[in-house]
């Protein structure tokens, strides 16, 4: 039908019409919207940088393998340091099972190591993505600076870190992504995950409540550029964190009896950096079962 439509075409606008769709990378024909996120078949994958892929059970790998398996190929960040320092330690071999996993869908990948604390890692991620992988469409944050603490125990380092990985850090991010984002207007995607878990853990809280209201401005103020943002609410996912008794806790207040997935998460993200999930924006979208 596209090609009976251009051809009516004066030859000007035919020409412009052609070009147009060859420089969209959600534009296709029914019959070959074959893949989950909307992607056209054989054509050239888009791409998505996603942040705090530090293992393979985590939300960011999740995430990412399903963007990979709908078309999209993947730069990916991680900090080595960060898992050090939290009860799970580094996973041997993470990077390289994460790419290898992303590689079976077809995907091209980037692995990047950052400290998101610096103020200079969002512009390093960006070039060193845009020369592996070429302009990123869709920017996707699921990093963080997580350590428990209250009112009364938290440290103004710890604080202070919290804010400049979780809030300082998805400013920079959403920053260089508009500042460098070339891509067909109404393709362009920022998606952030957060959580309102504050009481005894009020520096990783506090620091996810501005992310949000970070996230929620670029959906106005990048609007111009076609871009599209909004904050997902996972909820409890069992990533490996989870004791039995804070698991059965969960689950109980839960309606659907269970725990969060990764998998979960990585559906919804899916379906809003499709097409179809373009009139979604400027949204805190709640994915966690009715957890209450």
């Amino acid at each position: 039908m596209l090609p009976k439509i251009l051809a009516r075409l004066p030859p000007g606008k035919a020409i412009a019409g052609r070009l147009a769709v060859l420089n969209d990378p959600f534009v296709g024909t029914e019959q070959n919207q074959s893949r989950a996120g909307g992607q056209p078949s054989g054509a050239v994958r888009p791409v998505a940088l996603v942040t705090g892929v530090g293992r393979t059970a985590g939300i960011g790998a999740g995430i990412s393998r399903q963007l990979a398996a709908s078309g999209w190929d993947i730069a990916f960040t991680y900090w080595s340091a960060y898992d050090q320092r939290m009860p799970w330690h580094i996973e041997p071999g993470r990077t390289g099972a994460i790419e290898r996993a992303l590689a079976e869908t077809g995907a091209a990948t980037a692995a990047i190591e950052a400290d998101l604390a610096g103020t200079a890692a969002p512009a390093r991620i960006f070039d060193q993505a845009e020369r592996t992988l070429g302009g990123v469409t869709a920017l996707v944050m699921c990093h963080c600076e997580s350590v428990d603490s209250g009112l009364l125990d938290t440290t103004v380092e710890s604080f202070d870190r919290h804010f400049a990985v979780n809030a300082r850090a998805t400013w920079l991010l959403i920053r260089e992504f508009g500042r460098r984002f070339r891509g067909t207007s109404g393709t362009g995607r920022i998606i952030s995950l957060t959580s309102d878990h504050v009481v005894g853990n009020l520096p990783y809280g506090a620091s996810k409540g501005a992310l949000d209201r970070i996230t929620l401005a670029a959906a106005r103020e990048l609007a111009h550029l076609g871009i599209t943002a909004n904050v997902i609410n996972p909820g409890p996912v069992d990533t490996g964190w989870m004791s039995a008794e804070v698991k059965a806790g969960a689950i109980a207040q839960t309606p659907l009896g269970r725990l969060g997935t990764p998998r979960d998460t990585g559906h919804l993200v899916d379906f809003l950096c499709s097409p179809q999930g373009q009139w979604i924006n400027g949204q805190l979208l709640m994915s966690n079962g009715g957890f209450a």
